[in-house]
């Protein structure tokens, strides 16, 4: 092992701007100075033998000087100076110095101060050598039994590690410590023992676990956590213990203590798959999430409980659970809550759903009086999806959620009821029976709804689907009333010029002639002035559309009118109610066409409105069938093809969830009986203490690819040449937040190289945590460097450096090698993810960054260049397969991703294939990279230019 490689436990961050002191200034201080002087120079003797430094000269002065001295300060620094002080010779035997240290650590140990007692315990721990822990062990066997906690629980850890190091020196420590914890009374002090037990001696363990099994309850919550996992490791060794441990397990789940209460509870369901097990301990995670206040716990035990979901047999009991699990609901943390809705929504059936409905609809009626809180609007959205789904997939629910769902269509938030419109209109087009009470419902609402855009599309389900006389004359007067007087210019032009009911002029002051915008005069009195605000106020809300120049709704509105006269001509025999009914709507079409000409709307009329408001006047003045058909039925036959193609879409990523949760059992797979079954076959399950332990050091085994070019030499990276006197290549391994540089140093020239430095600087979000040290390399010797680097977000960063060294007997200056530099790539960062395109618009509103590639490849398929570009930015195409299906000459795609940071990436491809250049001419279009940070805006742009053209293999 080299020097570099010595296990260190003390690190010290050191200021590196000040001069290193010199040896003798050092020696005079610990010789002749006083306590203050003398704590600063060893401080400075411990930073510099940390940071490589040899002071052998030093030894002696510290134990003749500095060793005797009393001071609790200097006491703990000594502690630390010979933690990392060497201890033996170069050839391995102990240094004869040491013995004196070994007298000092005795007499400390038999202090009467129990703080510098547990010290010498807590560092004896970390001494590696038997030679000067022998002397000592006497005085740690007496310490198990001073007076204070402190003492003792470290007396316990001592003799552990020493009992684990080095057994020889005290073989009888299981049998001490099992003595020691059945009469102790200190929590701490049995935690310890107890933890001592369970990796020395796990029979031990057991017998004291079995004499004390019924007052596992009244213990403190640090000796019930060590027993959850002993009886974890015990019943996953050896299953047959299972009965004898599970008691003690149900009674841990009502422990005071959230901590043991969710490790008994996740035991429980490795123990035991039964149905009261898995309720129980479900019912355990839900109440750690009520009760518990911080939002990181409530996200992973909610996380728990969704893996227990993912079991086949465990589903169906969480599924009695769905009404606990809603009272998670009263967190006001929206991503708890969204959680929370999910799961329920995956668990619900037909025996809960009504109760589920229930709870839901009382959530809505709550989030309506509540204001102030920002998540409210987003909690209500969620609210309504939940429903939304709940009806398609049980239709006897939608009639009770529909009215309640309605009131939200007046809503002041425009995302809930645009998600409450949708609902409709699905619920519309597929439950025939319901359509009487939504068109009903609708026509209630219509006059208080405040968003342009829920206006609209109210209006299209009013015009698409009311098919009696009673109900489209219905619709005619919402309109009427919510254009308001009509012709809309007359009326407006009088409202402006003010002209008033005698009754009101008499009581006018002195008036004043104003001319208006228009040309015309009004008047304006001190009482009337208030007038126009009131008039503002009242003003109908169609009305009030268009004035503001929002003519799209007029377009809107000339389409609903259409439809309902169309219909109404077929309804109606009498030829005089027909033409009346086809002049209303056409009066009504003229006057907004009249209004949008005129200068009184904020912005004019767009050409577009113009001609599709023509086109209805045309159609209504002709009504010819084949109008009739494409107004009355090829609209519904659109929409109908829409929701049909979203519900095989839904169907086909449920059947893929389904089928990766099912667990498929061949009928020739052998059956597996516990009692006939080897023991180490027994351990099947992986040990969830040690998968914990790996995913926390970041050693989690992934499963090598099948690809021979995936594997660990796929990412060398050569850092100098064959010919440079030193030889330098690195492995790159991306560990999440980590990067790890693992250097080989090859030493090509027949010279020793001394003091040879791996120097590594970054540019990027990178940052290198140490600096690496210093080697010695024989002629043609080599050795690895690790080096760590920090990563903060994602972009793409670059690690550059050199190699310098001296060599051995030449008076030359240093010698260099310059390095390569090291690209880090984004794409480790970066996974694919996906957002409903209401997400995605509104990301795409509001990222301010926005990076165009312009498409340069040699790929000549539109679908090859999509599949191309989706697998070298790990992004996800978010547009559905039956869009992008069929070939058209063009494409246009949404893709997004999301990095390991939480940024999002949206990308658009808009593609197309030039047809008058050949059948071999290339893609041509661009990409639009939208990002919230410039650096991943620009990085994915670079990457996606990087891999555009496709190499031939």
């Amino acid at each position: 092992m080299t020097a570099a490689e010595n296990v260190c436990y003390t690190l010290i961050n050191v200021p590196m701007d000040s001069e290193p002191p010199s040896e003798i200034s050092l020696k005079n201080d610990l010789e002749k100075g006083d306590v203050k002087l003398k704590t600063e120079a060893l401080k400075k003797v411990i930073i510099m033998i940390l940071n490589g430094e040899k002071l052998p000269g030093l030894l002696m002065t510290i134990i003749r000087f500095v060793l005797p001295l009393q001071d609790h300060t200097i006491k703990k620094l000594l502690l630390v100076f010979w933690e990392i002080v060497p201890k033996t010779t170069p050839d391995g035997r102990l240094l004869q110095e040491m013995i004196l240290v070994c007298d000092a650590y005795r007499k400390d140990l038999q202090h009467p101060n129990e703080f510098i007692r547990g010290s010498t315990l807590r560092f004896l721990c970390k001494l590696k050598e038997a030679e000067l822990l022998e002397p000592l062990m006497p005085a740690i066997r007496a310490c198990l039994e001073h007076r204070h906690s402190y003492v003792r629980r470290n007396a316990v850890l001592a003799i552990y590690t020493i009992y684990r190091n080095f057994e020889h020196l005290i073989p009888d420590a299981p049998e001490l410590i099992h003595d020691f914890l059945v009469n102790e009374k200190d929590a701490s002090c049995k935690r310890n023992a107890f933890m001592m037990l369970i990796h020395a001696d796990q029979d031990r363990a057991l017998d004291y676990l079995s004499t004390c099994i019924d007052q596992v309850q009244t213990f403190g919550d640090i000796l019930q956590l060590v027993i959850v996992e002993l009886i974890y490791k015990v019943c996953h060794a050896n299953p047959s213990e299972r009965a004898r441990f599970i008691r003690c397990i149900y009674n841990l789940l009502q422990s005071s203590s959230p901590a043991v209460k969710y490790e008994a509870a996740g035991t429980l369901v490795t123990l035991s798959s039964a149905p009261t097990a898995i309720k129980a301990a479900a019912q355990c995670y839900i109440d750690l999430i009520i009760k518990e206040s911080d939002n990181n716990v409530k996200l992973i035990v909610l996380d728990r409980l969704i893996e227990l979901k993912e079991h086949p047999s465990h589903e169906r009991v969480l599924q009695d659970l769905v009404m606990d699990i809603l009272r998670v609901l009263s967190t006001p943390d929206l991503e708890v809550r969204k959680k929370t809705l999910q799961l329920a929504l995956d668990l619900v059936s037909s025996r809960n759903v009504e109760e589920l409905v229930i709870v839901l609809k009382k959530e809505v009626i709550k989030t309506n009086n509540v204001t102030e809180h920002e998540d409210t609007d987003k909690y209500r959205q969620l609210l309504v999806r939940t429903l939304h789904s709940c009806s398609v997939r049980f239709p006897d629910m939608a009639a009770n959620v529909i009215p309640v769902l309605m009131e939200f269509l007046s809503d002041n938030n425009e995302a809930a009821a645009a998600d409450v419109l949708e609902f409709v209109r699905e619920a519309i087009q597929r439950f025939d029976n319901l359509r009487p009470l939504i068109v009903e419902k609708m026509l209630e609402v219509f006059h208080a709804i405040k968003s342009v855009k829920i206006y609209r599309g109210a209006l299209w389900i009013l015009g698409e689907y009311c098919s009696t006389k009673e109900d489209i004359q219905s619709v005619m007067t919402e309109v009427r009333r919510s254009l308001g007087e009509i012709p809309i210019v007359e009326s407006e032009i009088k409202k402006e010029a003010g002209e008033l009911k005698p009754e009101e002029e008499v009581s006018v002051g002195p008036a004043q002639k104003l001319v208006t915008e228009m040309g015309t005069y009004a008047t304006q009195s001190a009482l009337s002035s208030s007038r126009p605000a009131k008039k503002e106020e009242d003003r109908p809300p169609l009305r009030g559309f268009l004035l503001d120049g929002d003519f799209f709704v007029a377009a809107s509105l000339a389409t609903t009118l259409t439809k309902i006269a169309l219909r109404y001509v077929s309804l109606v025999q009498e030829k005089k109610k027909q033409n009346s009914f086809n002049a209303e709507a056409m009066l009504l079409m003229a006057t907004i066409l009249h209004l949008g000409k005129s200068s009184l709307p904020k912005k004019p009329i767009t050409d577009d409105d113009v001609d599709r408001i023509s086109l209805c006047l045309k159609v209504l003045s002709e009504c010819s069938p084949l109008m009739n058909d494409i107004f009355n039925k090829e609209c519904r036959q659109s929409l109908s093809h829409m929701l049909s193609a979203k519900l095989e879409e839904e169907k086909l990523s449920q059947k893929k969830e389904s089928e990766k949760r099912n667990v498929t059992v061949q009928p020739d797979d052998p059956i597996s009986f516990m009692q006939l079954t080897a023991k180490n076959e027994m351990s099947s399950k992986e040990d969830q203490f040690q998968l914990s332990l790996l995913a926390a050091m970041g050693n989690t085994q992934r499963k090598e690819a099948a690809d021979p070019l995936a594997s660990k030499l796929n990412k060398v990276t050569q850092l100098t040449g064959f010919s440079d006197p030193v030889y330098a290549e690195a492995y790159v391994h991306v560990n999440q937040y980590d990067i790890v540089l693992d250097v080989l140093v090859v030493n090509q020239t027949s010279d020793t190289l001394q003091n040879c430095t791996l120097e590594l600087a970054t540019l990027g979000d990178l940052k290198l945590v140490e600096k690496p040290s210093p080697l010695t390399l024989a002629p043609h010797d080599f050795a690895n460097i690790k080096a760590n680097v920090k990563v903060a977000s994602t972009e793409n960063g670059i690690i550059f450096g050199n190699v310098v060294y001296d060599v051995s007997g030449a008076a030359s200056d240093r010698n260099c090698v310059v390095l390569s530099d090291i690209h880090i790539d984004i794409m480790d960062y970066i996974q694919p993810a996906s957002c409903t395109d209401a997400e995605f618009r509104q990301m795409w509103a509001e990222f301010e960054w926005e990076n165009k590639v312009t498409v340069n490849t040699n790929i000549i398929d539109l679908n090859e260049y999509l599949q191309h570009i989706l697998k070298s930015t790990n992004m996800k195409c978010l547009t559905p397969e039956k869009a992008l299906s069929g070939y058209c000459g063009f494409m246009a795609a949404n893709l997004y991703a999301r990095s390991i940071f939480g940024e999002d990436a949206l990308a658009n491809v808009s593609i197309e294939k030039p047809i008058h250049l050949g059948p071999e001419a290339p893609v041509t279009g661009h990409i639009r990279i939208r990002a919230k940070s410039q650096g991943m805006a620009l990085s994915l742009g670079d990457k996606i230019n990087l891999s555009q053209k496709k190499t031939s293999l």
